[in-house]
């Protein structure tokens, strides 16, 4: 792929799935070159890169890419495995369990695309899967207990979307899911976390431009 750096990551500054990837290659301190996409006129780069599903984020390391966030997230774990472990490296129970809760938040995250007039039922769904997620939080710091890992940035990246859904929504996340709000606030605490994720009022700024280009749905 041309001279390319030793490590790259193709992505959109927005994008909760690209911010999983940013978060991991900050917590190992793994330097790389980030190149913003354009995801209305995609580069050619993108496109060999990701030939399958053509989409963001890809991590190029030593020319080579890999798709899908949380592939990426697992993939950085194993080539870096030296410093700061995200899954578990001695109890195959632990990481299946922490693959098993990073699914279901890919999975269930498609019900927080609010769009448009947010309806109660979207409201009740994205409060049931924080309920759920709460009940697998415990009163534990992060989802693997005293260590960041695997689970928090799999959910971390939606935090600063949170205002938006609010905004959008008119109703509020820390009085339906306390335990997750203090969960997110303990994230942020961190630098991987603090110097990654967007600023909230921009994020919700984006949402609503994406509202006024596109219309509601």
């Amino acid at each position: 792929m041309g001279d390319l750096p030793e490590v790259v990551l193709l992505d959109f500054w927005v994008s909760p799935f690209g911010l999983r990837c940013r978060v991991a290659l900050a917590e190992k301190g793994v330097a790389y070159e980030y190149r913003e996409q354009d995801l209305l006129n995609k580069s050619e780069l993108l496109l060999r890169s990701n030939p399958v599903h053509k989409k963001i984020p890809v991590l190029l390391h030593g020319g080579r890419a890999i798709c899908e966030s949380l592939v990426i997230v697992q993939y950085i774990d194993e080539a870096w495995p030296d410093t700061a472990p995200l899954l578990p490296r001695d109890d195959p129970y632990a990481r299946a369990q922490a693959r098993f809760w990073a699914d279901y938040i890919d999975k269930k995250t498609r019900l927080w695309k609010l769009k448009g007039k947010v309806q109660e039922q979207a409201k009740k769904d994205m409060i049931e899967v924080f309920t759920t997620l709460e009940s697998e939080l415990g009163d534990k710091p992060y989802f693997g207990g005293d260590n960041f890992g695997f689970v928090d940035i799999a959910l971390v990246p939606f935090t600063c979307r949170f205002f938006a859904y609010e905004k959008l929504g008119g109703f509020s996340i820390e009085e339906n899911c306390p335990k997750i709000v203090a969960w997110a606030k303990l994230c942020k605490e961190r630098e991987s976390v603090a110097k990654v994720l967007p600023d909230p009022d921009k994020v919700f700024e984006f949402i609503q431009f994406l509202q006024s280009k596109f219309g509601a749905k």
